[in-house]
């Protein structure tokens, strides 16, 4: 029975903190600029564009409800590098 409550805890610890660090981030645009020249070329993603766009993940619905940048982020590069670095398109 113990370890089921641990289970819990460590479970809604885990979920809890996602949440906070989800809230923490600011979205802006100029975050994923270590992306520029693997969203506009064919050069693959960065380290650091992986991480800044795993960062801006929350942020990601917004910038495709932006019709300035919805081109940017659904274009084929944008795609590649997404799905390279591991981050799921969102389902806005």
């Amino acid at each position: 029975m113990k370890k089921g409550s641990a289970f819990v805890a460590t479970f809604l610890v885990l979920f809890l903190s996602e949440l906070l660090v989800t809230e923490a981030v600011t979205c802006s645009v100029t975050e994923l600029s270590p992306c520029a020249g693997a969203i506009t070329s064919s050069q693959p993603p960065s380290l650091a564009c992986c991480a800044k766009l795993r960062e801006q993940k929350p942020c990601l619905c917004g910038y495709l409800q932006n019709p300035n940048l919805r081109p940017y982020v659904n274009s084929p590069n944008a795609q590649r590098v997404a799905s390279t670095c591991r981050v799921p398109t969102p389902r806005c």
